[in-house]
């Protein structure tokens, strides 16, 4: 007969081993730890806040939508139809329970990755399990979770007061409708769900769906937006309705950091190429590389605060993509250059104290190199946190390590969760704050500052940058007040 082995959540978790140090960032963590959640940049989906719907359960809700965890899944050559993950034919005939109960049988593989830290605590503070979750166990929990989430308690818009979720922001494209959005308002919902600009699909003229990006962009603005100044004027108006959305911020998710500083001359030809279907891959680059710059302008005019992505190889799994699309785990992160990419688009807006350029990697290589002695001069430039493949423990540690002594505390912009699954983000915040306050706490320890200064910057991290950098706190336009 198989013993089920308990769930424990240890208080001190992911604090340091050295017994002085752990107390001070016990003490550290107790200032923050129930601080209302800021989340400025994410991929959950809107719709879940305009309709506030039952979720039906755990697999559909925590399994499929998570990359994080199919991918470990399918590395150990688990099929992604087994999990109920949608390919391009639809979502596969595949029983919930049934893709529940493989997970289960192999949620030992997660042990030591940050997927198993976020789930654990979900399982554990949002559902109260008290026994791990393994083959022997996951009738229990699917069928707990399911009970559960049939209840208004776990309703959308009821978990979102729980978390204690202050301001939550999602992704949506510039040929996207805004419905969701604009269905929350109607609502008279108080939760602060709004939208980010992520122009790419109108964009990346690689993208399979770029000519019916580019229809849509049309439709929504009215303008002729294969004419090099139509299109600009298509981007400052999807960006105003976004703006009246709710939007503080832009993202952009390019294979690379390059920008570019084109005269008019130049932009109209290499426009005319792109629309034109003539265009080289050198041409998509430069035609990426020059958006940047022009989205930076953009936003030095609008307010918008810009959020650059670089480094991912996306989609490297060729089968993978054919068969499920993307966003199916296969982005793989590549060596990324920041000082001469970004040299064309900082003479051009560099200095303007006005604009907030917010700069992420994929490559660590670069956080001591590159981006902190970048960040500690140029004023529109700040440092986002560990993402994607590193917005663990370690990852963020690194992060800490890497760019303090060059671009300080202040350069950077606090944590963001990066996430579509919901259900995570109070748990991926909770280890941002352990980290944090342990980082500070070792300070503290090596009398490199007081320990005021250390609960000063438990605050900031958590809280003060943030709501800062994304310019959250600032009068919204009368657009939006109306």
């Amino acid at each position: 007969m198989s013993v089920t082995r308990p769930l424990e959540l240890h208080p001190d978790r992911l604090f340091p081993a050295d017994p002085t140090t752990r107390g001070l960032a016990r003490a550290l963590y107790a200032e923050v730890a129930g601080l209302p959640i800021v989340s400025p940049h994410g991929h959950v989906d809107p719709n879940w806040f305009a309709t506030d719907a039952h979720w039906t359960d755990a697999t559909t809700l925590l399994l499929a939508p998570d990359h994080y965890l199919y991918r470990m899944l399918y590395s150990q050559g688990i099929d992604l139809d087994a999990l109920a993950i949608p390919s391009k034919a639809g979502v596969p005939a595949t029983d919930p329970r049934a893709a529940w109960r493989l997970f289960a049988a192999n949620y030992h593989l997660f042990c030591g990755t940050p997927s198993r830290l976020w789930l654990d605590h979900v399982f554990a503070e949002v559902f109260a399990f008290d026994v791990a979750l393994e083959a022997a166990t996951a009738d229990q929990y699917f069928d707990a979770i399911q009970a559960a989430l049939a209840t208004d308690a776990f309703r959308p818009r009821a978990l979102f007061d729980r978390f204690r979720i202050d301001f939550l922001a999602t992704t949506e494209g510039a040929h996207d409708d805004l419905s969701a959005h604009a269905a929350i308002r109607r609502s008279g919902w108080s939760g602060r769900v709004v939208t980010t600009y992520r122009p790419d699909g109108v964009i990346d003229v690689e993208h399979e769906q770029f000519a019916g990006a580019m229809t849509r962009f049309a439709e929504l603005t009215n303008e002729d937006v294969h004419d090099w100044r139509g299109y600009l004027a298509a981007h400052r108006s999807r960006r105003a309705a976004f703006r009246a959305a709710g939007a503080t911020a832009t993202d952009h998710g390019h294979p690379t950091a390059q920008t570019a500083n084109l005269s008019t001359a130049e932009c109209e030809a290499l426009f005319a190429r792109i629309t034109g279907g003539t265009w080289s891959a050198a041409d998509a680059e430069l035609f990426r590389a020059q958006m940047l710059t022009e989205m930076a302008r953009m936003s030095a005019d609008d307010g918008m605060v810009m959020q650059i992505h670089p480094g991912s190889y996306r989609n490297h799994n060729a089968g993978l993509f054919t068969s499920h699309g993307r966003d199916k785990g296969a982005d793989i992160p590549k060596r990324t250059d920041y000082v001469h990419a970004l040299k064309p688009m900082l003479d051009v807006v560099g200095t303007r104290g006005d604009l907030t350029v917010i700069l992420f990697t994929l490559d660590e290589s670069s956080y001591a190199r590159e981006l902190a002695p970048l960040a500690g001069h140029y004023p529109c430039l700040k440092l986002g946190p560990a993402w994607w493949f590193h917005d663990s423990p370690e990852g963020m540690r690194r992060f800490r390590e890497a760019t303090t002594e060059t671009a300080g505390f202040y350069n950077t912009v606090g944590f963001n969760d990066d996430t579509r699954a919901f259900l995570s983000i109070p748990a991926r915040h909770d280890v941002a704050r352990r980290v944090d306050c342990s980082f500070l706490a070792r300070l503290v320890a090596e009398h490199r500052i007081a320990d005021w200064e250390a609960v000063e910057l438990a605050h900031e991290l958590t809280s003060g940058l943030v709501r800062r950098a994304y310019r959250i706190d600032q009068p919204a336009p009368a657009a939006i007040a109306a």
